[in-house]
């Protein structure tokens, strides 16, 4: 392979910040992702990171909106929601009670993926997890 050739392939959606695009961004995962082994934890990370952007920033507000990121390679999927901001904090995993109604989907997520990463951008955040395709002890890719 050339130095500068990626196996990766990069896909990108950007949505208004209404629930119902939730679905969308589901259904934007799974096409992608058909007959991953992986693909139904990376739809229920992308679902669960998008109603985030849309309860919890200012993505769910009038002209609000969220972008999806998907990187694929043999090695890893990454899966990136960034969000509009309008929040005084970044996500974080928060230990809620199994009764809560709202704060475990961040730690839900962090369950499920190898690796969460939180970055902040220009208006808001970047909530980037990671699923490896063959992870060894230690949950670092082959």
């Amino acid at each position: 392979m050339h130095e500068y050739t990626s196996s990766a392939r990069v896909w990108g959606l950007t949505c208004p910040g209404f629930p119902e695009e939730v679905s969308r961004a589901r259904r934007w995962t799974r096409d992608i992702l058909r007959g991953s082994p992986l693909a139904e934890d990376a739809e229920l990370i992308v679902s669960e990171l998008s109603a985030n952007a849309i309860l919890h920033t200012a993505s769910g507000k009038e002209s609000g909106s969220f972008h999806l990121a998907l990187a694929v390679s043999p090695q890893v999927i990454a899966l990136s929601v960034t969000d509009d901001g309008g929040t005084g904090t970044a996500p974080k995993v928060e230990h809620q009670d199994q009764e809560a109604e709202h704060g475990r989907g961040l730690g839900m997520v962090s369950v499920i993926a190898h690796r969460v990463v939180v970055h902040e951008t220009d208006g808001g955040h970047t909530v980037t997890a990671e699923l490896f395709a063959h992870p060894r002890r230690g949950g670092h890719p082959c």
